[in-house]
């Protein structure tokens, strides 16, 4: 592949600076190194807003998938259940996680278009004392759909429930206030909104909820409490960690607090999404998605007519330096367009530009 600008929710388009961090071979067990996982552990603690009294970082090796699922392992005891909300295929990962594991749980669905109901949760809630924990995520990547997080968080807290997060695409790009919220297990990626490149993903945990942990997962790579009690000693990972990642993914921090922090970062992505999404639509490609219920992160978008092929047209968008994202729905036909990474005015403009002459080719 050439240099492609990658419109996707990530893997995604990262600076030459972080790239070169990944030029460098290092060693696990080396002093520095273990200073570089410790500043990263700290570093997430603050854009969580949230203090080392209270809160701690976790990372995990592998796709932000294996840290969700080293927290379903991990948070959830034999006689816990969980309220799992869905709208979308990775809240629906995370219920094949419950059954694979052996989690009781009780799945509230919604179309994918729709937000859950509150009132549906707190009936749900009160009406099965049975569950301790309830699951969301909070941009569901399949749609972009930004899902209400600050209502169910109150919700949830009511009831005391613990609650966990599932913030892939949405952390580092969207500001969330972990302690604010009462969230106890919030979950994201090293690239997606903070970019950096795929390795390993991170659990900012309520310290007093992980504490209970230990003993809980059935799984010894994916014992979140087991990972935390080692790295907290001296920031040494209990197996190999990806060096090069990790050294790329600090730099890629210390880059979103020069930009102006997750403010505005969010800006920028706002304002992304919002112009592909007007372009697009005076170009007759519509969003899949209503307008107050997009996140800045990705967007879904519906083929324009019967005789739309994507596959011809992701690779018309292709030759010109751009790679999109398929849709992942079932009932309907869409494809995605990520606006996170290293993509500016310039590159949104130009892409905007290349999807009105194919629009254009296809209406001769």
């Amino acid at each position: 592949m050439t240099d492609y600008k990658l419109l996707t929710p990530g893997p995604l388009t990262t600076t030459a600076s972080v790239k070169d961090m990944m030029k460098i071979d290092r060693c696990t067990w080396d002093d520095e190194y273990k200073r570089i996982t410790q500043k990263i552990r700290s570093q997430l603690l603050e854009l969580a807003h949230v203090t080392e009294d209270e809160y701690t970082t976790v990372l995990m090796q592998g796709s932000g998938t294996f840290s969700v699922e080293s927290v379903m392992q991990t948070a959830l005891g034999a006689s816990d259940k969980a309220l799992i909300i869905t709208n979308g295929a990775y809240g629906k990962r995370i219920v094949e996680m419950a059954k694979y594991i052996g989690i009781h749980y009780d799945e509230y669905s919604v179309d994918f278009n729709l937000h859950p109901d509150i009132a549906e949760i707190r009936s749900r809630l009160e009406n099965d004392p049975m569950i301790t924990h309830v699951v969301m995520v909070h941009c569901e990547t399949t749609t972009g759909i930004l899902n209400p997080l600050e209502e169910v968080a109150t919700v949830a807290k009511a009831f005391d429930k613990v609650l966990i997060i599932d913030a892939m695409s949405s952390f580092g790009g969207i500001e969330i206030n972990v302690e604010e919220l009462g969230i106890d297990y919030l979950i994201s990626s090293a690239n997606k909104c903070i970019q950096g490149v795929p390795g390993f993903g991170f659990v900012i945990a309520k310290l007093n909820q992980l504490k209970q942990c230990e003993g809980n997962a059935r799984s010894i790579s994916l014992d979140l409490y087991e990972q935390w009690k080692e790295m907290n000693h001296d920031g040494k990972w209990r197996y190999t960690s990806p060096t090069h990642v990790v050294a790329a993914f600090s730099k890629a921090i210390d880059e979103l607090l020069d930009e102006g922090g997750v403010p505005a970062r969010q800006a920028r992505y706002e304002k992304n999404n919002k112009r592909i999404r007007s372009r697009f639509a005076d170009a007759g490609i519509h969003a899949y998605i209503s307008e107050e219920k997009q996140s800045p992160i990705i967007a879904t978008y519906l083929f324009p007519d019967e005789f739309f092929s994507f596959t011809d047209f992701y690779e018309y968008v292709k030759t010109k330096g751009f790679v999109l994202y398929p849709g992942k729905l079932t009932e309907v036909d869409t494809f995605r367009v990520g606006n996170i990474g290293e993509i500016y005015d310039t590159e949104i403009e130009q892409l905007c530009d290349i999807i009105d002459e194919y629009m254009g080719v296809l209406a001769k």
